[in-house]
């Protein structure tokens, strides 16, 4: 059902020191196909234990903690739900693909390594992905969710990955990373380096982006977005706080990105995870610590 805890045949847990804060579930079960079924992180934590994610709400029930998600894919919806579609709108349809797990590239308690498949409705594989999710400590107060991933076209003709945006729909250019954050009993807000609010951020490139909200009077939350390689930084932000919580990088805005046969695609962004509502400046140094780490690294 939307909004419940979907049952796991596969699941291992990143550890941050000696504390799970996040689990990677690899091979979800009961997943209807209109979600676009595919590995995902949920639940993911702060320090203090707060649950920074969602999972199939009801809303969205295609939104999966945080995930790597296209809405169409040469055709193809791998991000769940509705397809959009010029001059129609919303509509539903038979061709949502699915994200298998293909093994283990590498695995400890931090940082887990992962091969996975993008297959069309048919069957027919047209990405090997390789998938990096990894547990950082950045201060005593909060940890880093550090998550890249490169998309393979291994068909025979170059894959063009799309969006609403590119097929018509004005300002609804998601699709690559999405994390999908709960609903907050406070305000949900965004800011950035010099803006704050979803009409100033929302379709708009940044260095970082911080979503915060609070789950309970005791359990305020910030996460702090930060694209740390050339290609992630020129993506431009797609952000939600209103309708629902949720923050994502697109990969195609204002036309679709086209992969050639044999070419990958790659992206690395990291995510900080704080308990508290954090201000601007502590933001920037956090973003910095980031950035370091991933020049470090």
């Amino acid at each position: 059902m939307p909004g419940e805890q979907t049952r796991v045949r596969g699941a291992v847990g990143l550890r941050h020191v000696d504390q799970e804060v996040a689990e990677y579930v690899w091979q979800p079960v009961d997943l209807p196909r209109h979600v676009s079924p595919r590995p995902f992180l949920h639940p993911v934590r702060t320090l203090d234990g707060v649950a920074v994610t969602e999972l199939m709400p009801s809303d969205h029930p295609h939104h999966l903690g945080v995930s790597i998600a296209v809405p169409d894919l040469a055709g193809h919806n791998f991000w769940g739900g509705r397809t959009f579609v010029r001059a129609q709108g919303p509509t539903r349809l038979d061709n949502h693909g699915t994200q298998r797990h293909d093994g283990w590239v590498s695995r400890t308690p931090e940082s887990i390594v992962a091969a996975l498949a993008w297959a069309a409705p048919d069957g027919t594989v047209l990405l090997r992905e390789r998938r990096r999710m990894a547990a950082v400590p950045l201060t005593p107060e909060c940890w880093a969710l550090d998550l890249s991933f490169e998309l393979t076209n291994v068909t025979a003709e170059p894959l063009a990955f799309a969006s609403p945006a590119t097929n018509g729909r004005t300002d609804a250019g998601y699709g690559g990373f999405f994390w999908r954050a709960p609903r907050s009993t406070a305000r949900t807000a965004v800011f950035g380096p010099r803006r704050r609010g979803v009409r100033h951020l929302h379709g708009r490139r940044g260095d970082w982006l911080a979503l915060t909200g609070a789950t309970g009077p005791d359990a305020r939350w910030t996460l702090v977005f930060v694209p740390v390689d050339e290609r992630a930084r020129a993506d431009r932000w797609f952000v939600r706080t209103g309708d629902y919580p949720g923050v994502g990088s697109c990969l195609a805005w204002e036309r679709p990105l086209v992969v050639p046969t044999g070419g990958t695609l790659r992206r690395r962004i990291i995510t900080i995870v704080a308990d508290g509502t954090l201000t601007v400046d502590r933001a920037v140094r956090l973003a910095a610590a980031a950035t370091a780490h991933a020049t470090d690294g």
